[in-house]
């Protein structure tokens, strides 16, 4: 009988080791497991023709990223195009030379791959960060509101040109915008074995950021954060340095409880969601985080972003999809439900994928917000 507890408790250790390794793996490369099926030249506008998949049937703007290197903008609508498969319009008809028959894609609601693609003036700069030197781009509005800058933070997995997409949003509201990168995002500094510790460390990184927006002008900071980087932006809202300065927080598919996202996560890939608390010692302790590989422990079980949300009188708003299964709507609708300070916008969509389904509802919220709040 203690043969087979102690069989059982070492299985499930290792399925704990497992997952709090997958939760917090270095950045890969993409997956191309999309194959264009054809291009059908006969209409206005060149529609390429892709197997009908869960993210291909959904209406909104993407993008195709070709295992070549290459973009393809893709419009919004939807065309059935025969059993199995769907016709989707490419935006910028020039780049359909590039999708023939058998060429491998990835889907990716990262709509912009620069900001000249999103229309925006970028100056390159880095940010000295405790990791090492950070690259962000420093982006100023046509009309500029004096002293009013955003921070963007990308999510874990996703590199900085995701936040575009809110980017332009706060360029048009006069907002001069720092797009910041940070350790083991790929783009940033590398350190220790290049695993992401979900913010514990990432957020030392982004406060810099914002002592470099601080002593370049800025004297309100809006900080604009997707996924993870919601929960980054959440514990800076904590620290004195930045909280005096802190004029507003815009969210997109918050990270608000890593324990209830993890046990989300799990219940995505098939697994019951009760295994990701097995992942919670090897995150929390910093002798176990240390064998999966982190330079510090993850911290997540203290992590309720929701109660530090509700305590506080800055303004935040939370655009969440209500079919977000990777982080589940419900947490943000309670935290809404419980605030006066928070405003939720939501829409039909997955993860961070508000924009694409309505830019022009998105924009229209995050503007208004923003001329309302802050």
């Amino acid at each position: 009988m203690l043969g087979a507890l102690a069989a059982l408790g070492l299985a499930f250790g290792g399925l704990g080791y497992v997952i709090a390794r997958r939760v917090t793996a270095p950045v890969g490369p993409r997956r191309f497991n999309l194959v264009v099926r054809g291009v059908d030249a006969s209409g206005e506008t060149p529609m390429v023709i892709l197997p009908r998949t869960t993210q291909t049937a959904v209406v909104g703007k993407f993008n195709l990223i070709l295992d070549s290197g290459e973009w393809v903008r893709l419009g919004a609508q939807v065309h059935d195009v025969g059993a199995g498969l769907v016709g989707r319009d490419v935006v910028e008809p020039e780049s359909a030379a590039t999708l023939v028959p058998g060429v491998r894609a990835s889907w990716s609601g990262i709509y912009f791959r620069t900001p000249a693609d999103a229309g925006l003036n970028a100056q390159d700069v880095e940010i000295l960060t405790p990791a090492g030197p950070a690259p962000a781009w420093l982006i100023a509005p046509d009309e500029p509101r004096d002293g009013d800058w955003a921070i963007h933070i990308h999510g874990l997995g996703s590199p900085r040109a995701g936040t575009l997409r809110g980017v332009q949003v706060a360029a048009e509201a006069g907002l001069t915008s720092l797009v910041a990168s940070y350790r083991n995002d790929g783009e940033g500094p590398t350190f220790g074995g290049g695993r992401s510790t979900l913010g514990a460390l990432e957020t030392d990184d982004v406060e810099a950021a914002v002592r470099y927006a601080l002593e370049n002008g800025a004297r309100r900071i809006v900080l604009f954060g997707w996924s993870m980087g919601g929960a980054i932006a959440l514990q800076l809202a904590e620290r004195p340095g930045v909280r005096r300065r802190l004029a507003g927080i815009v969210l997109e598919s918050p990270v608000l409880d890593w324990v209830e996202t993890i046990k989300a996560n799990c219940a995505r890939v098939g697994l019951p969601s009760w295994t990701g608390a097995l992942a919670l010692p090897w995150l929390v302790c910093p002798t176990l985080a240390r064998i999966v590989g982190l330079s510090a422990s993850a911290h997540v079980t203290g992590f309720d972003q929701s109660a530090v949300a509700i305590r506080g009188s800055t303004p935040i708003l939370i655009l969440h999809g209500v079919s977000d299964d990777s982080v589940p709507i419900g947490l943000a609708r309670r935290s809404a439900l419980q605030s006066g300070s928070i405003d939720l916008f939501a829409v039909a969509s997955g993860h961070t994928f508000t924009w694409n389904a309505d830019p022009e509802g998105w924009r229209d919220c995050v503007s208004g917000w923003l001329n309302r709040r802050v």
